[in-house]
């Protein structure tokens, strides 16, 4: 199954895919008042039966993509986690070696957009550079969760571009400044459930500008598996449904390229991964 977050009207909500329209669940279960509040509850696990009783109520040409999880209370991301990306920022002269625990920093939810909707290129630099991941959204929450049950933790999974600017990026070790602009955070179209991906280690990402290809790899080379990933970042955090976590970017980015390249107003930027879809954001400026 399908599930979004969108605003119509001026009214935000969250529903189910249904072909090319929605079931506006935000509206048939106003108990639930977000995506996350209705996978946190019970009745995500009757998803099927609630959607199936409702008809569609807005096409998905009528609506507004809001990031899959609006306001998660985290956003978990891993930093170079593929081994082609690590090598290629070694070979760029970066000076970095794979750790014996995965390097992660935290976004803030309000640096998010939503599918179609425009990433900002900031007026305080020009150096804004793609990183096609996938994305995994937290369905239930815990501490301290073994590798072996964490796959049992996951409501679904998404599409996230984490877009970075690097000259920020680097101002100090801590990176987390050049990742946390507003409107840098591309998340969506929407989260597919679980029960439609059956093995999130094989999938195809593909990350184009302009419809080149930037960045071809799949999530078999992910150097800490998504378990990993969860059960560090429940080792640390208290980790609640709706949690995302971003699992790294492959080769390909722009700052790497000899020249550089950079994204700016008037690129169109889409991420693609087999099975969930295609994120498309284009570039504004501030």
């Amino acid at each position: 199954m399908k599930l979004l977050s969108f605003s119509h009207q001026q009214r935000e909500s969250w529903g189910a895919v249904v072909n090319d329209a929605i079931v506006d669940l935000g509206k048939a279960l106003p108990h639930y008042p977000t995506l996350a509040d209705f996978i946190a509850s019970p009745d995500f696990a009757k998803r099927d039966q609630i959607v199936g009783g409702h008809k569609p109520d807005l096409k998905l040409s009528d609506i507004s993509y809001l990031p899959v999880i609006p306001r998660p209370e985290k956003i978990v991301c891993a930093v170079r986690n593929y081994l082609d990306h690590h090598k290629e920022a070694v070979a760029h002269g970066m000076d970095r070696q794979i750790t014996e625990f995965p390097p992660i920093f935290l976004r803030v939810w309000r640096s998010q957009v939503g599918h179609n909707q425009p990433v900002i290129r900031p007026k305080v630099s020009t150096h804004l550079d793609w990183e096609g991941e996938l994305a995994v959204v937290i369905g239930k929450g815990g501490r301290h969760i073994p590798e072996s049950e964490a796959m049992d933790h996951i409501a679904g999974y998404s599409i996230y571009n984490d877009v970075s600017v690097r000259d920020y990026q680097r101002h100090a070790q801590q990176i987390a400044a050049g990742k946390n602009f507003v409107g840098t955070g591309p998340f969506g179209p929407w989260l597919v459930t679980t029960d439609e991906v059956s093995d999130p280690t094989k999938l195809k990402l593909e990350t184009r500008v302009n419809g080149d290809i930037v960045q071809s790899s799949d999530t078999s080379f992910l150097i800490f598996s998504i378990p990993r990933l969860i059960n560090y970042a429940s080792e640390i955090f208290d980790l609640v449904p709706g949690d995302v976590i971003a699992t790294g970017t492959p080769a390909g980015v722009g700052f790497t390229r000899k020249p550089p390249i950079f994204l700016k107003a008037g690129d169109v930027v889409e991420v693609e991964i087999e099975k969930l879809g295609i994120l498309s954001n284009p570039v504004i400026d501030e």
